[in-house]
């Protein structure tokens, strides 16, 4: 994994080396460690992470990461070794993760059953959303493969997986355009959310939590950002800077007061708007345009060689986001 820097002259000297962003590795990290802080029953630290601050939380900055960097890496590869070479690849990381998550599957399932023992509470098992596949083992089975059984804490690899496995048809389409890929994805992401359109889950009537006909429009954006200015660092333009500071104000403001209204009873909560805006199985207006809002704020004010990176405790960050895979089953 490499050594954080000292004082660093060498791990300086290497990262600057290359033309690597590590933003990128930064952030991503940082929303491994969120998701797992979020997750945290009765957590007061959970009241400063992202999720309390805008009005969408670490799982968007994770798979818009996780598109764009996927079109830097992959995109190269169907130029400098062809079309077979590129979707070889791709589907090679799709097998890598869609492993992992059947492993962490079986683990986590394990852990449940031995928990479910030693306190004698049937209770947990329906909680933690396993209780059908302890019922029922042999079809639960089938759907955990088919990716349409999903427990709590372990539905967002295989929205990842659904996502990264269209990338290779995603890079034909931008290659020619990115207005090809762009438009057809923000058509689906549309209908979804005005039909309420999502893919089947298990049991029967369950949906997916990240419905991937939703999220795949975050991915798409992310993917064609990455393809169309993976060697253009141009800053946002100005107007979009400043549009970008006060929603970004705004939503921090509203977002803040709820939380505080959450931590503290008594205190009102001014501000009241629909939930369905922020329904995170939908990626609605206000969700997706939080994300973008973070991703422009970073782009105009976080320079690449920003110092809190190279720091020690910012360099085990970067180190968490180049390892992503990794960390996230831990």
């Amino acid at each position: 994994m490499g050594s954080p820097p000292q004082s660093s002259n060498r791990a300086v000297s290497s990262r600057s080396a290359t033309t690597r962003d590590y933003r990128l590795d930064f952030f991503r990290g940082l929303a491994l460690l969120f998701i797992f802080i979020d997750h945290i029953p009765d957590n007061v630290v959970s009241y400063f992470t992202l999720r309390s601050f805008a009005f969408c939380d670490a799982a968007e900055v994770f798979i818009f990461i996780s598109g764009y960097t996927a079109a830097l890496a992959y995109a190269p590869v169907f130029e400098r070794e062809g079309v077979a070479m590129g979707v070889a690849r791709i589907y090679r990381r799709v097998w890598q993760l869609y492993v992992a998550h059947i492993c962490l599957f079986m683990v986590f399932n394990a852990e449940v059953a031995y928990t479910l023992k030693f306190l004698d509470n049937p209770l947990f098992a329906d909680e933690l959303q396993v209780g059908d596949y302890l019922d029922n083992p042999g079809e639960s089975f089938i759907r955990v493969l088919l990716l349409q059984f999903q427990p709590s804490l372990l539905n967002i690899l295989p929205l990842y997986i659904v996502l990264l496995s269209g990338l290779p048809w995603l890079i034909l389409c931008i290659r020619r355009h990115f207005l090809i890929g762009l438009i057809p994805s923000a058509a689906l992401w549309l209908a979804a959310n005005l039909f309420g359109w999502n893919l089947p889950g298990f049991p029967e009537g369950r949906l997916w939590y990240f419905n991937p006909l939703a999220w795949q429009f975050l991915f798409v954006i992310a993917a064609c950002l990455g393809f169309t200015h993976g060697s253009e660092r141009r800053r946002p333009p100005r107007w979009l800077r400043i549009s970008a500071v006060i929603f970004a104000v705004v939503a921090a403001l509203i977002s803040a007061s709820w939380s505080l209204h959450d931590a503290v009873n008594q205190m009102p909560q001014i501000v009241f708007l629909p939930e369905a805006w922020f329904d995170k199985t939908m990626l609605p207006p206000a969700r997706l345009v939080s994300v973008m809002t973070l991703a422009v704020l970073v782009a105009a004010y976080f320079p690449r060689d920003a110092r809190f990176m190279t720091a020690t405790l910012g360099w085990v960050v970067v180190l968490c986001g180049q390892n992503s895979l990794e960390l996230f089953c831990l």
